[in-house]
Formats: structure tokens, C-alpha cells, sequence
């Protein structure tokens, strides 16, 4: 076992694995044994998935039609940064996603893009036109989103100390 977590833990850190899944696959299985040193490679790990643009590249894969927002994941990040209460889990990844998911993000850049005039080129779009965007961009992100969410069948969380 102990020999199975030391691989992992360098496989971690040497940031070849690059998708969500793959990392998410790792951390259930050193979340079986917690060491200080796993948590702190998996911090890592996410960190540099999510500062990367994997995160972002992995959205964009689930958004074809409608490309995920990078303002909305920057805002998230800054939000994640910001936030007193990150401390609470050693996964940025899963902070970022929970923050576009609770804070209203995916609604707020929906409609800064739909509304954008680069959008519609040189036509000047009816407002249902806009808002029928918006909508679409919404459905597509938070779908998303969710599905990335679902990869954590219990939140990463700390215990209190």
C-alpha cells in the first residue's frame, strides 16, 4: 500500500496526469490512507490543473455550442482566493466549481457576453435575441459544471482541527 501511495504521490507532482478524472481516480484511492504528504501532493495537483487552463480546456470540451466563459472561471478564482473559509478544503478545483455554482457567476457572464456587440457582429440584436442567448450559454455552463461537480460523491473537506 505504502509503496502504491509513494507512486501516486509522484504522479501527482510530476503533472502528467492532466483531466479531471484522472486526478479525482487518484484521490479517491489516497484518500483511503490520508498522509500529510498525500493531501499536500493532491492540493498541488489541483492547483496546477486549475492554474494550467486544464479546468478551463476540460469546461470548454463540455461546451462546444457555447465556450465556457474564462472571465466567469477567472472571477471564480479570484472569488476561491478571496474567500476566508478556502482553508476548508485542500482541492481548489472543487472551491472553483462550488463558487460558479453558488455565486451567480454563469448567469452574470452569460449575459455579459450575450450582451457584448463583438456577439452579433453588425447587426443590432433584439433583446430576445440577446436574452435567448444568455439562456443558452446558461444551460450549457451550468450543465457543465454539474457534471464536472458530480466527480465528488462527498465534498473534499478538512475536518476541523
Amino acid at each position: 500500500m505504502q509503496d502504491n501511495q509513494t507512486r501516486l504521490i509522484g504522479v501527482l507532482q510530476s503533472h502528467r496526469v492532466k483531466t479531471l478524472r484522472d486526478i479525482r481516480h487518484i484521490e479517491r484511492i489516497l484518500m483511503q490512507n490520508t498522509t500529510p504528504e498525500a493531501i499536500e501532493a493532491m492540493a498541488d495537483a489541483w492547483t496546477y490543473y486549475v492554474q494550467s487552463n486544464n479546468l478551463l480546456s476540460e469546461l470548454r470540451g463540455q461546451t462546444k455550442n457555447y465556450p465556457f466563459s474564462s472571465e466567469c472561471l477567472d472571477e471564480a478564482k479570484t472569488l476561491v482566493l478571496e474567500d476566508p473559509n478556502r482553508a476548508r478544503s485542500w482541492n481548489p478545483c472543487w472551491l472553483v466549481l462550488t463558487k460558479i455554482a453558488e455565486s451567480n457567476l454563469i448567469a452574470k457572464h452569460a449575459h455579459d457576453l450575450a450582451s457584448r456587440p463583438a456577439m452579433w457582429g453588425i447587426i443590432t440584436p433584439l433583446e430576445a435575441n440577446v436574452q435567448q442567448l444568455e439562456r443558452a450559454c446558461m444551460e450549457e455552463w451550468t450543465s457543465a459544471v454539474q457534471r464536472m461537480l458530480r466527480h465528488w460523491e462527498v465534498p473534499p473537506l478538512q475536518e476541523a482541527q
